[in-house]
């Protein structure tokens, strides 16, 4: 899952909170990281939306995914 996300926009988000160098290994990583957790939410907000009978997922069901993943912070 995380292969799909391009190392660039990990770089930037990593330099946006600081003018650091970062590293390779540093960008792979925090892409792995957005891939597991996006991977989580998008098996549940599937999942939302067929217990609901329907067969599109909408944002009220990434929504309720990310309150479930994350513990209901």
């Amino acid at each position: 899952m995380a292969e799909e996300f391009t190392l660039a926009p990990m770089r930037r988000l990593l330099k946006r909170f600081g003018e650091l160098r970062v590293s390779v290994e540093a960008s792979e990583e925090l892409r792995r990281a957005v891939g597991e957790y996006g991977e989580r939410i998008a098996r549940a907000a599937v999942a939302h939306a067929l217990r609901e009978g329907r067969r599109t997922v909408l944002a009220r069901d990434v929504k309720a995914a990310r309150e479930e993943v994350e513990g209901g912070r």
